[in-house]
């Protein structure tokens, strides 16, 4: 069974496009107010956000990334710097290459969604 991770979204469908474009999720399931992504290993429930929380969600660009929250989902992935330029494509951004650090045989570094909730992305390291 997969993991499901719910975000709140002030922009329903621009976050959903963004996962599902990035991560190469598909919808699995949709209604006006949610959008269910899924693979094999997680599901991301893209939920729209009551009045308000939106309010407290900053849309502009750049986003004003919300680093010191409670939670950040990690993703897998093969290649940490190929997934560069679909994230920027997609109204997100990564730390500079820098930034990453190595840590129980993977790379790790962290990038935001257009919403600036922040994640990490971690590549397998030999």
């Amino acid at each position: 069974m997969a993991m499901t991770l719910v975000i709140y979204a002030k922009d329903l469908k621009r976050l959903a496009k963004f996962y599902e474009s990035v991560l190469m999720l598909a919808r699995e399931d949709e209604e006006d107010d949610f959008v269910l992504l899924g693979s094999q290993s997680v599901e991301l429930a893209i939920v729209q956000a009551p009045s308000t929380l939106s309010e407290l969600i900053n849309s502009q660009s750049p986003s004003w990334v919300r680093s010191e929250t409670p939670i950040k989902p990690s993703f897998a992935v093969a290649d940490v710097e190929a997934m560069r330029s679909a994230i920027a494509a997609a109204g997100g951004d990564l730390k500079a290459a820098g930034a990453a650090w190595t840590w129980r045989g993977a790379l790790h570094l962290d990038g935001w969604d257009p919403e600036g909730n922040v994640f990490q992305l971690r590549q397998r390291v030999c």
